[in-house]
């Protein structure tokens, strides 16, 4: 790992007008002129010059070519550069540490996981979690003044102030883990955490682009359940950053209550949709599942027996056993799909929101039948109050939407023009 402060950090793009100009130009995947430039931003032609004259210096923007608009001197189109700067993100999840690099575009241009850490000892998981940064860079040959920083999606509660882990669940020896600042110290580069709902939203907002939808939820279905929302174009994070809770909503769980006769119709949906409950109901059907339960099929989701990875292998085979066409699959993933889908009927009633996206690692393997279940059970819902039409989707950053969405955190408070994401707290 590093010794030393590394130079790049987000205040050096520095200037809100120079994130205007460069949000701007990141927006617009065929390229801005100069005068585009000033008409979007409002700017004077003066500050525009001024502004895109230090931002090709800094090798963010280059010149690409020249467009003939109309009379007079043809104007000179400005892009992104997208290789001029990285950021990390990293998705800690009770089975594994998924790493992300993207770059200035969001593109993903190198990737790789580690266990987890049990966190018996915090300074062994800052090694890890270190040194799989630092391999991540080197491995991709990127240079490592061009990394703006290090994003952190975990799951909640988080200590944002203090840059401090709290109490995840299934992760029970990562207690008041101090994270943040631990990595930072260990790797150079400035860190930034968030929970892991609201580091999703964020990287489906920031790479949405110019077609982003101003008001969504993120539904997230991983190791729990959760809600990244977005309003106003802004992620709510609530007073502590701990917002998207959303795993005792009350749901009728009357076809997953797995029992002959129905009992137990409501349920809370974090409970009823949970990835080891619903491995043990895809075997009580009949699917075809291998190891990682006891006698009676129950499986734990506490990572210290090793059971958070025989979950994760049942369900990639549940997910080949829906992709092969077994009807008991397809169902019990359409099942769970209505249950999330009722729950996000509560959501969009509460913010009025016109768009429910769902995403997750656990989501990514049920979704060809999750999706269309989860979507007639929000638009069909006769507990709908909104009367505009509720655009439900898939995210398509897929399994690993955590930890992009991480690596946004850093790319967002570097590019978007807003006071409070200019600087990375410290």
């Amino acid at each position: 790992m590093a010794e030393h402060r590394r130079g790049a950090n987000l205040p050096s793009i520095g200037g809100f007008n120079r994130t205007v100009v460069l949000d701007a130009v990141r927006r617009s995947p065929d390229g801005l002129s100069r005068v585009e430039l000033a008409s979007r931003t409002g700017l004077s032609a003066q500050t525009v010059s001024n502004v895109t004259r230090f931002l090709i210096e800094a090798g963010m923007i280059v010149e690409s070519g020249t467009v003939v608009a109309g009379r007079g001197k043809p104007r000179t189109i400005l892009r992104l550069e997208p290789g001029s700067r990285y950021a990390v993100g990293v998705h800690v999840d009770p089975a594994v540490v998924t790493y992300v690099l993207l770059d200035l575009a969001g593109t993903v241009v190198a990737s790789s996981t580690t266990s987890t850490p049990t966190a018996d000892d915090p300074s062994e998981v800052v090694r890890t979690i270190g040194s799989a940064v630092d391999g991540l860079i080197a491995d991709a040959g990127v240079d490592v003044d061009g990394v703006l920083g290090v994003g952190i999606a975990s799951p909640g509660p988080i200590d944002v102030d203090a840059g401090i882990v709290v109490d995840p669940p299934f992760l029970p020896r990562w207690r008041d883990v101090p994270l943040r600042d631990a990595l930072a110290e260990a790797t150079g580069y400035p860190v930034l955490l968030e929970k892991d709902v609201t580091a999703a939203a964020v990287g489906e907002m920031f790479l949405a682009g110019e077609s982003s939808a101003r008001n969504f939820a993120f539904v997230y279905f991983g190791t729990g359940f959760g809600v990244g929302l977005v309003v106003d174009h802004e992620p709510v994070r609530g007073v502590g950053s701990n917002a998207g809770d959303a795993g005792h909503i009350m749901v009728d769980q009357r076809s997953l209550a797995g029992t002959p006769d129905g009992s137990g119709t409501r349920g809370e949906v974090g409970a009823a949709v949970a990835p080891d409950r619903l491995v043990r109901i895809a075997r009580e059907r009949g699917v075809a599942l291998s190891g990682g339960g006891d006698a009676a099929g129950a499986v734990s989701p506490v990572p210290s027996d090793g059971s958070v990875d025989a979950v994760n292998r049942a369900w990639d085979e549940l997910a080949e056993a829906i992709a092969a066409g077994d009807k008991a699959a397809i169902t019990l993933a359409a099942e769970a799909g209505t249950v999330m889908g009722d729950a996000a009927v509560v959501i969009v009633n509460l913010l009025d929101i016109d768009r429910v996206v769902f995403g997750g690692p656990f989501w990514s393997r049920i979704a060809s039948a999750a999706l269309p279940a989860a979507r007639a059970a929000i638009v069909g819902s006769p507990l709908l109050v909104p009367k505009h039409a509720v655009d439900v989707v898939e995210s398509d950053r897929g399994a690993d939407v955590a930890a992009v969405g991480a690596a946004c955190l850093v790319l967002d408070a570097a590019l978007s023009p807003r006071a409070s994401g200019l600087l990375i707290r410290r």
